[in-house]
């Protein structure tokens, strides 16, 4: 392995001084005082690198770390310890240990351990994947003497030319010295943005970066051979550390070990425990008196605090230290909780509508007013009696709250409101795009996967074997047929369990209703229906959450089967499988109570029943509406309030305890532990491991669901999902700063696939609302009888028309009240919720000419609403653009400069060559004008005065 002159072995061993024997000048008499003044005086080298920020020179800065596992024999402690001893303020001799290079061999004798064949295959494949990297022009150093006891770290650093170098192969663009002004608003908009930004004032970021530019330097992709047209001044900022960090780990991921047949990338050696961890480091400390100031201690104060919930989030800062992907997360999750406002303001509004007008509910009224005597069927078989409307009327009154005409106007406004937000999000990311150079960035085919090239390895081993021509293989469908048998019938057994479990939760409240309704207490049994809806959807919202993490990981075990080639890949197809599951998981049980619940129930005297003995349950005299609110609220509730809230901040809190206390567990009892401090790499380490975007994107997805797909019978949903986001947003901002080790900045230029999902559930939400107003609340059929059967034009006896009637002789054997005198007088006559014949009819019981008009009616409101609010929205995009038109000026503007510069710059070229044949004309006159003396050499000269132009 070919070793760089820089790293070569420690001065010390050059000049033939043996480290290990420095202690035994002590022992000959040397004086300890003038030892310890000496020590004293002589500078901290840990702060001279800024606790592991930089190399040990305090000059090159560390760009990325690579962590691994070794193992120390005893001999080595017990010399380590030697050299420790009554030295405290020094760190060992061993520690960072330039790479590659033979370090100080120790002789071990005949107490040499057993040779453990495994960790040297490690060994050997670190040091050719690192020897790699240093002749692909990286820097590494390594340090073994940490506070981590077993941990080693090797720390990179790109120098300038390899920084220059792979930028130009990145083509990543880079502010150039031109100059230009941003095209500004002028008259009425100019004092009108002038006011806004006075009012907004104290909720701006106190960030530099977040302060409105009025000019902008020319951006173009890096190039050595036009290095002099960027501002290369301050040659050590020109490249900011997240974009170091971006390309030491294209080069990590690049550089690959070929031991035995093995090509092994930097994933791969991760996968297969050679390294443990690889991240970049964070700028320094978030806290603390002392603490310089840095990019990580201002995202914590102006955007990881709950105190500055209020201001708006320093975006341009987050891109630049987490880079463009995580950048376009946040900037989304702000935008769509900005948007989150008007909904609310609307949805209060709707609400307070619906208060306001209950006490003049004509239909409300009728079934609260006890002397209508209206005698109601049993709710169930033989336990349950009859029971008088009036004792709904809580119920009847609380349905109006949600079940309104303005719940119809909400839903049409909602739909909009999704399209406008989508159109919205649109051109946010393109002035982002615009702002953050990346109007002409397209993403390149990615790495492929450590799993992937293992599978490939293996299969191209099998060929090999057989003795066949091996070309460059990859994976056909072929082979990964089974993978996707596999996860068909995975996913279809996972819906199938989701539907088995709601469908035992049915069970659950049948059963429980018909036990509780044989309660002696009549208070027991006035309340059971809201014990049993509360209680079941309780156990819902609990198998939800428990779901959600199974169908997680399941879903990723099933991606990593299908083995994808890139990450990308793997990625989306992690999310829709992800998304899949946990739509159905958190759906299905608020789908059954709006569209199933109720309609398949039958008729008093020919029921529905399961398993022959439970009877399907019914929805509640003034319909499932307000079932279904109750349903959506405590579900959405409680996924925000447990899963995204408490399991984010107690799940990495408690994973961060279980490390630390391992590690405690494994750190030694040397006196130098205790004092020295731990370098800025180790603290990093002790941090959980960035596991993506996913688990964030998702959260946020579901909960857009249920704002909008179900608002018709929840016009709350949009309040308190702006609260919880006004809390995840510091949340989250909280935990990638303190809690997570720093990601690599990844290049982005939108949010993917999320933005295809976003709008497939805002055009389904039009569908499920315009079902949701048609065949769950009582809308359609209010109405068909205002225009069709009101006597007086009014809703006076639309309750009547609704019910109908059943002779209590008719019930089945067996199926009739235990206590038919319950209500203290005997029933001939009860009532039911359908539109059927009465008992006194040719056609008793059959379904009504009234079931089929609103029927039609039902389906008729449907189509219209459908196709109108789809042409709406479809309006929306249209009319609104998706690149706003300064930001197009601005991009055109950027073309017409750049075209300007390098027409400048081949006039100069040109000029110069002018220049340069005007003096090689002169010079050859003047050659021939030389005397008959100079003119013997005249070859000679000719030939310097024709090297004139070459040399300059």
């Amino acid at each position: 392995m070919r070793v760089n002159k820089k790293y070569s072995c420690l001065p010390a061993e050059e000049k033939g001084i043996h480290i290990i024997n420095i202690r035994a000048i002590e022992d000959i008499g040397y004086d300890q005082h003038e030892s310890t003044l000496l020590n004293s005086l002589s500078k901290n080298p840990d702060a001279d690198c800024k606790y592991g920020l930089y190399f040990r020179d305090g000059k090159r800065k560390v760009d990325y770390i690579l962590v691994y596992h070794y193992k120390k024999s005893s001999t080595a402690k017990t010399l380590s310890r030697k050299v420790h001893h009554n030295d405290s303020g020094v760190r060992s001799t061993k520690q960072d240990q330039p790479l590659p290079g033979k370090g100080v061999q120790l002789e071990m004798g005949e107490g040499e351990p057993q040779v453990d064949y495994h960790e040297d295959d490690k060994r050997f494949r670190r040091e050719e994947y690192e020897g790699n990297l240093v002749e692909a022009g990286l820097e590494l150093e390594r340090d073994e003497d940490t506070k981590i006891h077993g941990i080693g770290f090797v720390k990179i650093h790109a120098p300038w030319n390899v920084l220059c170098r792979e930028a130009e192969f990145l083509k990543l663009k880079m502010p150039t010295k031109k100059m230009y002004q941003i095209n500004q608003t002028h008259g009425l908009l100019k004092k009108i943005n002038s006011v806004i930004q006075k009012i907004t004032e104290p909720i701006q970021p106190k960030v530099a970066e977040h302060k409105p530019q009025t000019v902008k330097r020319l951006s173009y992709p890096f190039s050595r051979e036009k290095q002099h047209l960027f501002d290369l001044s301050d040659r050590d900022s020109f490249f900011d550390s997240k974009t170091r960090s971006t390309i030491v780990y294209e080069i990590l991921k690049r550089t690959t070990c070929t031991k035995a047949k093995y090509s092994m990338g930097i994933t791969s050696l991760l996968a297969n425990g050679v390294y443990s961890a690889a991240y970049p480091l964070h700028d320094g400390d978030y806290e603390g008196e002392d603490v310089e100031p840095n990019d990580r201690k201002l995202l914590c104060e102006e955007w990881a605090s709950y105190g500055v919930f209020y201001k708006y989030q320093p975006i341009d800062l987050v891109r630049k230290y987490f880079g463009e992907k995580i950048g376009l997360y946040f900037a989304w999750l702000g935008v769509y909780t900005q948007m989150l406002i008007p909904a609310s303001v609307v949805g209060i509004i709707v609400f307070l509508y619906g208060c306001a007008t209950v006490d003049e509910n004509i239909p409300s009224m009728e079934m609260c007013d006890e002397r209508n005597n209206i005698t109601m069927c049993p709710l169930c078989d033989r336990t349950c009696s009859y029971w008088k409307m009036s004792s709904a009327c809580a119920t009847a009154r609380a349905s109006h709250l949600f079940d309104n005409p303005a719940t119809v106007f909400f839903s049409v406004f909602m739909a909009l409101w999704a399209a406008t937000f989508m159109e919205h999000w649109k051109r946010k990311q393109m002035r982002l795009n615009y702002r953050w150079d990346l109007t002409g960035f397209e993403e390149e085919e990615d790495h492929p996967r450590a799993e992937y090239e293992a599978k490939v390895l293996k299969k191209s081993l099998r060929k090999e074997h057989k003795h066949k021509e091996t070309d460059k293989e990859k994976l056909t469908w072929k082979d990964r047929f089974p993978a996707y048998l596999t996860n068909f019938v995975g996913i279809i057994f996972m819906v199938g369990l989701t539907f088995a479990i709601v469908f035992g939760v049915i069970i659950y409240r049948i059963s429980t209703a018909a036990a509780l309704a044989i309660s002696s207490t009549p208070s027991g049994r006035s309340s059971v229906r809201v014990t049993v809806t509360a209680t079941a959807v309780i156990i819902n919202l609990v198998v939800i959450i428990i779901l959600d993490e199974v169908y997680g990981c399941i879903a990723r075990w099933l991606t990593q089967i299908e083995v994808p080639k890139t990450d990308k890949s793997f990625e989306e197809r992690l999310i829709f499988k992800a998304f899949l599951l946990k739509f159905v998981n958190a759906y299905t049980p608020i789908f059954y109570v709006a569209f199933f619940k109720g309609r398949f129930v039958g008729r008093p005297g020919d029921y529905v029943y399961i398993f022959h003995s439970f009877r399907m349950e019914e929805c509640a005299p003034g319909g499932c509406l307000m079932e279904l609110c109750i349903q959506l609220s405590i579900i959405m509730l409680g996924k925000q309030l447990i899963q995204n809230n408490l399991f984010e901040i107690g799940i990495p809190k408690m994973k961060k305890l279980i490390r630390y206390m391992k590690l405690k567990r494994r750190r030694t009892l040397d006196h130098e532990e205790h004092v020295k401090r731990k370098q800025r790499y180790e603290v990093d380490f002790n941090l959980e491991p960035f596991a993506g975007l996913t688990p964030e994107y998702m959260e946020m997805i579901i909960q857009f669901g249920f704002v909008t797909l179900f608002v018709a019978s929840f016009p709350l949903a949009p309040l308190f999902a702006l609260l919880n986001n006004i809390i995840e947003i510091r949340l989250d901002a909280k935990k990638f700063v303190t809690e997570l080790r720093r990601p690599v900045a990844v290049r982005a230029k939108d949010i993917g696939i999320w933005y295809n999902i976003l709008r497939g559930i805002g055009k389904l939400a039009v569908i499920i609302n315009a079902f949701v107003i048609s065949f769950t609340s009582d809308f359609i059929p209010r109405l068909v009888y205002l225009y069709m059967y009101s006597e007086n034009g009014t809703m006076h006896g639309f309750v009547n028309h609704t019910l109908s009637s059943f002779n209590v002789s008719d019930f089945q054997a067996g199926t009739a009240p235990n206590d038919p005198m319950d209500l203290g007088y005997e029933v001939q006559i009860c009532r039911y919720k359908d539109y059927r014949e009465p008992p006194w009819s040719e056609n008793k019981y059959d379904i009504s000419k009234d079931f089929w008009a609103v029927l039609a009616a039902r389906l008729a409101f449907v189509i219209v609403f459908q196709n109108l609010v789809m042409f709406m929205s479809d309006f929306v995009d249209w009319i609104i653009p998706d690149i706003p038109k300064d930001i197009s000026q601005q991009i055109h503007k950027e073309k017409v400069l750049m075209v300007e510069v390098f027409m400048r710059e081949e006039q100069g070229k040109l000029h110069m060559l002018e220049t340069w044949k005007d003096k090689d004309k002169k010079k050859g006159e003047n050659c021939n004008n030389h005397s008959p003396r100079l003119s013997r050499s005249r070859s000679g000269s000719l030939s310097s005065c024709h090297s004139y132009p070459l040399d300059v």
